[in-house]
């Protein structure tokens, strides 16, 4: 889809996207939060397992954490599960819509070679095939009590495969978004497929006068806790388009996985017990150093010497009209991105001066536009642009 009706198909599932997931992270957020803040009750009362208490909007609330026994089920209770179900498809919609259904950005011919159909099939078989093995993974023996560190280090091992393999195969911008989809879908499975399944045989045991087996619901926790993890490093990726100095890098797929390491590790400051979980603190900064200097460009322009002359506009102007005028105009031919990205636009020769260093820091010395170099600008290019820059953009 083209035109102005793409825009809004673009903006409308961005826009839900987002809200679906401001409302799934707070309540999985919430939950986790509360488990943590539990305290017994003064007076112990039959199945209440902690209580906490609590003020917002100037009202008082006391929250119960309950075992009921058999036939005690309320006649109304409160599921949590749309909000991860919506996240999901807007995100899964605007990766059809931003990735298949468009000629850009999947790939990047400096990257390899592969052709759209099998990236397509390798995009989509990540996100099924990914969800089969950590689910076999964490239903095995190996992830049995006293034996989970070894089920986390070979789910971590994987992970880093995957984004490797990502980062070698599709453009980089494509790979970030891919492994955030296979992030995200194994979190909505796990609510869908592990996690409501669950709850809901508890409900069942309950309602039929039977105990219930809340060694189900621990086990559901688990692949809750491991959602919270997954949060903040997804959360990186749904925003990492508008930082491409990261996926742009040579080494993005050891940026990714560093940034990885920084929101798991915040997400254990946030909600783990304290001081206890202080120790995540330094490691989060050293990781975040690391991401900071892999992603820092080593790249420089070329300098103005006696031997190199000083290009002419209309050279220059003829490369921003080839390379990047087709997206960055008030009327793009290329509308991926609707009109002027980020309102740049270089529709006039004063607009192409006064933007002069954004293009020295994009196209000069990160090399981060044209993203996935879809216009195929040249080093000579790049270069000639550095010459015109560093003598002081003319416009002659």
């Amino acid at each position: 889809m083209t035109g102005l009706f793409g825009d809004w198909v673009n903006l409308g599932l961005k826009w839900a996207h987002f809200i679906a997931g401001i409302a799934w992270i707070g309540s999985s957020f919430y939950f986790i939060w509360l488990d943590r803040a539990l305290s017994a009750p003064p007076k112990p009362r039959s199945g209440v397992e902690g209580e906490v208490w609590m003020v917002h909007s100037g009202g008082f609330y006391q929250t119960e954490k309950r075992r009921p026994g058999p036939g005690e089920m309320p006649p109304v209770l409160h599921w949590f599960k749309w909000e991860a179900l919506f996240t999901w498809i807007t995100g899964i919609a605007l990766l059809v819509l931003v990735y298949y259904l468009s000629d850009a950005y999947l790939l990047d011919p400096a990257v390899s070679g592969i052709g759209r159909g099998t990236a397509t099939a390798l995009g989509i078989g990540l996100l099924v095939v990914g969800w089969i093995v950590y689910d076999l993974l964490w239903r095995s023996s190996l992830a049995e009590a006293g034996r989970g560190g070894v089920a986390t280090a070979i789910s971590l091992a994987l992970l880093t495969a995957v984004t490797f393999a990502s980062c070698r195969l599709l453009s980089g911008r494509a790979a970030y978004m891919h492994v955030g989809a296979l992030l995200g879908t194994v979190m909505v499975a796990n609510v869908w497929l592990r996690i409501l399944p669950a709850q809901q045989a508890m409900i069942d045991a309950t309602k039929g006068g039977r105990p219930a087996d809340f060694a189900l619901g621990e086990r559901a926790k688990r692949r809750s806790v491991h959602n919270s993890y997954m949060t903040f490093p997804l959360l990186f990726i749904m925003l990492s388009s508008h930082y491409p100095a990261t996926y742009t890098s040579p080494q993005n797929w050891l940026v990714l996985l560093l940034l990885f390491v920084v929101g798991a590790l915040v997400r254990h400051l946030m909600i783990g017990r304290w001081p206890a979980a202080r120790w995540a603190f330094a490691p989060a900064m050293a990781a975040l150093g690391g991401a900071m200097f892999f992603s820092t460009p080593k790249r420089a322009a070329a300098p103005l010497t006696a031997a190199s002359a000083v290009p002419t506009f209309a050279a220059v102007r003829g490369i921003v009209l080839q390379r990047c005028l087709p997206c960055h105009s008030q009327f793009p031919t290329d509308r991926t991105f609707g009109v002027a990205p980020a309102g740049v636009a270089f529709d006039t020769p004063d607009a192409i001066a006064r933007l002069a260093e954004r293009i020295r820091v994009r196209a000069v010395e990160t090399q981060t536009m044209p993203l996935a170099n879809k216009t195929g600008m040249t080093p000579d290019e790049r270069a000639l642009l550095a010459r015109w820059i560093a003598a002081g953009a003319p416009l002659r």
